[in-house]
């Protein structure tokens, strides 16, 4: 894939390429989120660590679905997968003596390619499998995953998880830069590689052959295309970037245990991808954002109803799950391609509306023979 530059040619410059643009938003996007972090509260800062970690999974989970059209069910195994590699190379390193950079960019490293070699697996397995079919070959891996931390608990720390030791903050940056917003740079760092790469991929002729193999797989055959390794291909890119996500939340957390990566939280992840706007990457934002504000803001409305402290109890753990349900039906309902498609078309009605507003065009020129012509009044 090559990018842009932008080229002087007889005194003006051409306008740079869409990889190029990209390229530019991501670092501009990336530097205003560091920046922000200065301003908020260390719990904020964990927040957006959070949410970055999850849109990892989200644009990777929208990817596969939206693109590709395989519906996957296990993408909370492939988070555990990366955060159960980040977490084994991290204490490996740590009992080693490493320090430095080496002990964050190789565990993150790690992560990723045990997400992408289990993706791999699935994506091989599931190439002549559809729809509900290859859906529940996914659910059988994400309900396996307590039972494999169960059977290697020694290694892998059983229902209690993997307690990980990470590396702090370089000394430099500790005066100005606290642990949580330290923890954001990270993560947020991860969330752009993985909008960019990913930004770029279905843009291009990988994007339009899995578009394609979507659309469908007989005529994508006459078209030349591979289907087969089209489609192991988009699964593992897809669990690599849910595995780089676990990864992310494994090192904020300090933690990777088997009950955070469930099949209700899988099936989160679906939910969250659809409702932020399936296929698009700014709807992979909006899933990951929902997830950690949604739970927050129901948990704050289950403390001030007047209900017994049983009640409120089993609210605080439920209510979420039953708000998640009825906005993803009013969504469908209201705006079938979710919250960036309704801001989409509010965008564009808007704009319509602008537009006839404008100011009333200027009359034509009068030519100077035609005004002398002209009969006078009065």
């Amino acid at each position: 894939m090559s990018a842009h530059v932008p080229v002087h040619v007889h005194g003006s410059w051409r306008r740079p390429g869409p990889a190029t643009r990209r390229l530019g938003l991501t670092v501009a996007g990336l530097a205003l989120a560091i920046g922000a972090t200065f301003v908020l509260e260390p719990y904020r800062a964990y927040q957006v660590a959070i949410v970055a970690a999850y849109l990892c999974a989200t644009a990777g989970l929208t990817l596969l679905v939206g693109r590709g059209g395989q519906l996957s069910l296990g993408h909370a195994a492939l988070m555990a997968a990366g955060a159960y590699g980040f977490g084994l190379s991290s204490n490996a390193l740590s009992a080693a003596g490493a320090s430095g950079a080496v002990r964050l960019v190789v565990p993150l490293a790690a992560g990723v390619l045990a997400a992408a070699a289990l993706g791999a697996l699935l994506g091989a397995a599931g190439a002549r499998l559809r729809g509900p079919y290859l859906a529940g070959l996914t659910l059988a891996v994400v309900v396996a995953v307590p039972a494999i931390t169960s059977t290697f608990s020694r290694t892998l720390g059983g229902d209690r998880g993997l307690w990980i030791e990470i590396e702090r903050r370089p000394d430099a940056l500790r005066p100005w830069v606290g642990a949580e917003q330290w923890q954001a740079w990270v993560a947020i760092t991860a969330a752009a590689l993985v909008l960019l790469v990913l930004g770029n991929l279905a843009s291009g002729s990988a994007g339009r052959q899995i578009a394609a193999v979507r659309d469908d797989e007989a005529a994508a055959r006459l078209a030349g295309i591979d289907v087969t390794r089209v489609k192991v291909v988009s699964f593992t890119l897809s669990a690599a970037a849910a595995g780089l996500g676990g990864a992310v939340l494994a090192y904020v957390t300090q933690i990777a245990n088997p009950g955070a990566y469930s099949l209700v939280f899988s099936l989160f992840l679906v939910v969250a991808v659809v409702i932020g706007g399936l296929g698009s990457l700014a709807g992979a934002f909006w899933g990951a954002l929902l997830l950690v504000a949604l739970p927050e803001a129901t948990t704050s409305i289950a403390e001030t109803l007047p209900v017994s402290p049983t009640l409120a109890q089993r609210l605080e753990g439920n209510l979420a799950l039953l708000v998640f349900g009825l906005l993803l039906i009013v969504l469908m309902i209201v705006a079938p391609r979710g919250i960036h498609g309704a801001l989409a078309r509010a965008r564009g009605a808007l704009r319509r509306r602008w537009s006839a507003r404008g100011p009333a065009p200027a009359p034509a020129p009068v030519p100077e023979g035609a005004a002398a012509r002209a009969p006078t009044t009065g």
